[in-house]
């Protein structure tokens, strides 16, 4: 017997050994002997993909206190504490071997001096405590897609959120013999209050041994820094599809209904609390996915699957109006967990909900009043705006039949937005693929918001809405988009969105609900059922086709004046844009490809012609005639 074995039938009961070993995989047997001897757990509990399992797992997050039940049956709370509200790219960083680089736009760290750190302060972490051992899949299982994945945990609440989440595959595990080709989480939440909130969050980190596919996390609760399969897989995911020769995106897939009873999916990216997950929840839509999908070539076609099997949503503006499906499965008994709320007896209030708040309650604060202040004297909120509900997908009345079909989904369109006030139209489509990529991908731009911690309202440079989880160089992650679709068929159609243009007086021109429209749009283009005018940045909808989908959508008149506001072209402000992004590609991506800055100097020449023919801002009118 090994020494690994000898030191797991040491510390495992002997039930939960025969089921460590039924996993006859080395790769994964010494990762949890590590963890074991790292961690120094008081039990291990091996969850299997059992039903008296999985039950276990929730039962023990509410016997523990890390979450609490609410009035309507099946729905918990939890609560992360105060300084550990969002996913934290500052204490985020890749562990880089001495003989390898980065991106200097990357968080990095040296690797024998980050693993020193992280192991160090996840030292005898779990003291105590049950280490609970998830094995879990990325994408459909028994699929070209699949990716098998371990998440060691001290936390049950961790635990019973990837249960929402993700797929079970435990079974799966026990049949897939020597393959190391597996994607390893260890989650401490570290020193925990009375309240069972992480107190040491000075000292939290998330760091990523890409050369041992081995996320370490610690010191932390919040989903987006513990739960290993969401964005801290799509770290390790990116290097293997880059040396597969496939996609790994930060998109959602939503099945878009278009005349004759087709569906046509489409994909989005957007960085988070941009629209992504209300683009993909459209009423009388499906759902397939909202966070992270595959893209493969499978016989010449472009072909997605959601990695995902629910959804770890923000809370904030979910409303009876807005967001129905959502809304119902928040009101209705059934598995839901819901974080950083407010909660007054037993009931959940959050932020834009449509209906009055309590005056005070519990929330991720402890107790909590109207006006009760922060250590800095700020006033806390009722509930964050970050505040977020997990969900399986399966919940949802509109969840997408194909969810799990292992070949994935034909993909019609891609399309890319962010926050950007001053510059882009609301839809337009990209003269191809590349053009698209460049123009509206690794161009894209937006305010930074309550997501993620640090400054709110702040211009910044997204690539992909992805850059903040590549692993490799910038550059060559453009260069595989771009090269992807060489052998494609018909590769999708790319489309850059933004919601968030405003006027002089700083007012939005697009409605909460036009989305609709603009989706609708790209469904007949993707069919070649409607025309485009050509503008200096890509193909913009004509005005009479929009009046017709503003009426069979959202029952609504527009007018010439709607569209002259949200379609003129903003010269100056779209020439700035581009020499931001031009200096940011220069400054940060070394080795960023030359059609990057082709497209630029292509866009600014078209620009500038238009510019001396109509002048600085330009009807779209006006683009018909000229």
């Amino acid at each position: 017997m090994s020494n690994v074995n000898k030191l797991l039938k040491q510390k495992l009961t002997a039930e939960n050994y025969d089921r460590l070993m039924a996993v006859n995989n080395a790769k994964i047997h010494e990762f949890v002997a590590d963890a074991i001897e790292l961690t120094s757990p008081e039990t291990v509990f091996v969850c299997t993909d059992s039903d008296e399992d999985i039950s276990h797992v929730r039962e023990m997050s509410i016997k523990n206190g890390e979450e609490s039940p609410l009035e309507t049956p099946g729905h918990t709370y939890h609560f992360d504490g105060i300084n550990d509200q969002g996913r934290d790219r500052e204490i985020t960083k890749y562990l880089v071997p001495k003989t390898e680089t980065l991106s200097k736009a990357l968080n990095q760290i040296g690797r024998e001096e980050g693993l020193a750190e992280v192991r160090g302060l996840m030292k005898d972490s779990m003291k105590g405590r049950t280490m609970i051992l998830r094995f879990l899949m990325l994408g459909p299982r028994d699929s070209v897609f699949s990716s098998p994945c371990i998440q060691a945990t001290d936390s049950w609440y961790v635990a019973h959120s990837e249960d929402l989440l993700y797929r079970t595959a435990y079974e799966q595990f026990c049949k897939i013999g020597s393959d190391d080709n597996v994607f390893c989480f260890l989650h401490s939440a570290g020193e925990m209050s009375d309240d069972m909130v992480s107190v040491d969050v000075e000292n939290k980190r998330v760091y990523m041994d890409y050369t041992t596919d081995t996320m370490y996390s610690v010191n932390t609760q919040y989903g987006g820094n513990t739960m290993g399969l969401k964005k801290l897989a799509l770290r390790l995911t990116i290097r293997r599809a880059d040396r597969e020769g496939w996609l790994a995106e930060h998109m959602f897939i939503s099945g878009v209904h278009g005349p004759g009873g087709r569906k046509t999916y489409l994909a989005g990216a957007f960085p988070s609390a941009c629209g992504r997950t209300s683009t993909a929840m459209l009423p009388g839509e499906t759902i397939l996915g909202d966070d992270i999908a595959y893209f493969r070539n499978i016989d010449g076609e472009f072909r997605a699957v959601n990695t995902e099997a629910g959804i770890f949503g923000i809370i904030q503006n979910v409303n009876a109006k807005d967001d129905p499906n959502i809304w119902d499965v928040l009101h209705n008994p059934g598995e839901v967990i819901i974080s950083n709320i407010l909660v007054s007896d037993k009931k959940p209030y959050w932020l834009g909900m449509g209906e009055d708040i309590p005056d005070k309650g519990v929330n991720f604060s402890g107790e909590w009043f109207k006006g009760k202040k922060d250590a800095k004297g700020k006033e806390i909120p009722p509930a964050h705006k970050n505040a977020r509900y997990a969900v399986a997908l399966k919940a949802l009345a509109n969840c997408d039949p194909e969810l799990d079909n292992p070949e994935g989904v034909v993909l019609g369109g891609v399309m890319y937005g962010g926050r950007d006030p001053k510059a882009s139209v609301p839809v337009q489509q990209s003269f191809n693929w590349a053009h698209g990529i460049v123009l509206y991908g690794a161009s894209l731009e937006t305010e930074t918001t309550f997501a993620i911690i640090g400054e709110e309202g702040v211009m910044e440079i997204n690539l992909m809405s992805i850059q903040d989880f590549l692993a490799i160089p910038l550059g060559k992650y453009i260069q595989n988009n771009v090269d992807f679709v060489n052998d494609i068929k018909k590769p999708p159609l790319v489309f850059g969105v933004n919601y968030f243009l405003r006027d002089k007086e700083g007012k939005f021109v697009n409605g909460v609900r036009d989305k609709h429209v603009w989706v609708k749009w790209m469904e007949l283009r993707v069919h070649s059922d409607v025309d485009a005018i050509t503008c200096p940045t890509g193909q913009i909808p004509c005005y009479e086709d929009l009046v017709k989908l503003f009426k069979q959508v959202l029952d609504k008149e527009y007018t010439k004046e709607d569209y002259i506001k949200q379609f003129t072209i903003r010269v100056p402000e779209n020439l700035a844009k581009i020499g931001r992004v031009e200096k940011y590609h220069k400054e940060n991506v070394p080795g960023s490809p030359q059609i990057v800055y082709d497209t630029l100097e292509d866009t600014r020449e078209r620009l500038n012609d238009l510019r001396e023919q109509h002048g600085d801002y330009v009807s779209p009118f006006d683009l018909t005639t000229g």
